[in-house]
């Protein structure tokens, strides 16, 4: 099997796909691996190290799209990237394909087998390729709120901690998945007041005994989120729906109520984010105000730390490229569930009813397909 590695191209992403040790895995298995040349660069991993272990290094990106069987990444391809998409190709990428539904055309058209990290799921519906980019996004949420919230960077002047005598800031978090955990873990952490809001009440009360009670668990519903939208210094979304576009929990009637340069950070960006205010922005420009309130909607947060992303999510993927290298992806699709669950399309098929459904098309069982 021929497995490529591409350098990414969406604005400061500096993840890639696969590091040394895994492009060793596969070549070991006498698999070859391609890799364009600069593609580990932003995580400080050399093509010399790549080469050390057993991949062959190619200039252009046309190059190795045309040459792999498979192509590793991690974000979705972009338009520029359209047209190296062909028939026969396996993706095995994030795809977030659900509010994405030119790049779902393509490769429909181009018959695409594209599986996507995020909706590949365990049978007891942990999601665990998309855990450690969560834990990190989550973690992230609250640096970033907290550094938004100073003065000078268009916040309204809040440490999030506090000092003796003044009140720690109000961290609203929206949904009690490993994101949201990871924001309350950060925020209390560093000394916030933290509130969680979810719609499950087993949810609120492993939060409530994982923090032994310092952290204020919610019922969410749409008055619940007025009131605590309302009181937030930092708000984080963190609402996920597996595969599906996140839905709109946090109104811009809502977000009038909001305080003057208080902060939100839509973690569920990715997934066309949470917050009816929201939009993608990227790490070059990373916020926006609205009614007085600063949004940060930055689709690829891990991004920004990309040597740990890139470890953390490679440590949980290699053991899946392995098996579709192996197996060949269609007998590792018959004999996995796990990577079955992550294919979004098939022979110009969806394969994944929350694709399907967000977009409208029809869906096409995987099993009938294979």
């Amino acid at each position: 099997m021929r497995v490529g590695v591409v350098k990414e191209i969406k604005a400061q992403e500096n993840r890639v796909g696969l590091v040394p040790a895994g492009a060793r895995m596969l070549a070991d298995l006498d698999h070859e691996v391609l890799v364009q040349a600069g593609a580990g660069a932003g995580s400080s991993l050399l093509d010399t190290q790549y080469e050390a272990a057993g991949a062959r290094i190619f200039e252009s990106a046309e190059e190795v799209w045309a040459s792999a069987d498979i192509v590793v990444k991690v974000k979705e391809p972009l338009p520029s990237e359209y047209d190296l998409l062909r028939p026969g190709l396996t993706l095995f990428t994030y795809l977030h394909l659900a509010p994405l539904p030119d790049l779902t055309d393509v490769l429909l058209e181009r018959q695409v087998t594209g599986i996507a990290y995020e909706t590949m799921a365990l049978p007891d519906g942990s999601l665990p390729l998309l855990v450690p980019m969560s834990e990190i996004a989550g973690r992230m949420s609250v640096q970033v709120g907290a550094h938004f919230l100073e003065k000078a960077n268009g916040g309204r002047g809040v440490l999030l901690g506090g000092v003796p005598g003044v009140n720690p800031a109000d961290v609203v978090v929206i949904g009690g998945g490993i994101v949201g955990r990871n924001a309350a873990r950060m925020a209390y952490g560093m000394g916030a007041h933290v509130t969680v809001l979810d719609i499950n009440a087993s949810t609120l009360q492993y939060i409530d005994n994982l923090f032994n009670g310092h952290v204020t668990t919610i019922m969410s519903h749409p008055t619940t989120l007025e009131a605590w939208t309302r009181r937030a210094d930092l708000l984080i979304g963190a609402v996920l729906i597996p595969g599906a576009s996140a839905p709109k929990v946090v109104t811009r009637a809502m977000l009038s109520e909001m305080k003057d340069g208080s902060v939100i950070v839509d973690v569920a960006v990715d997934q066309g984010g949470c917050i009816e205010t929201t939009r993608v922005t990227t790490h070059k420009d990373p916020t926006y105000v609205v009614d007085g309130v600063v949004h940060y909607g930055v689709a690829n947060m891990p991004g920004a730390v990309p040597r740990t992303s890139t470890f953390a999510l490679t440590n949980v993927t290699a053991p899946y490229l392995r098996q579709l290298a192996e197996m060949g992806v269609e007998d590792a699709l018959r004999a996995n569930p796990v990577l079955a669950l992550g294919v979004n399309t098939y022979r110009g098929h969806v394969a994944c009813s929350p694709v399907a459904a967000s977009q409208g098309r029809p869906h096409a069982a995987l099993s009938e397909l294979l």
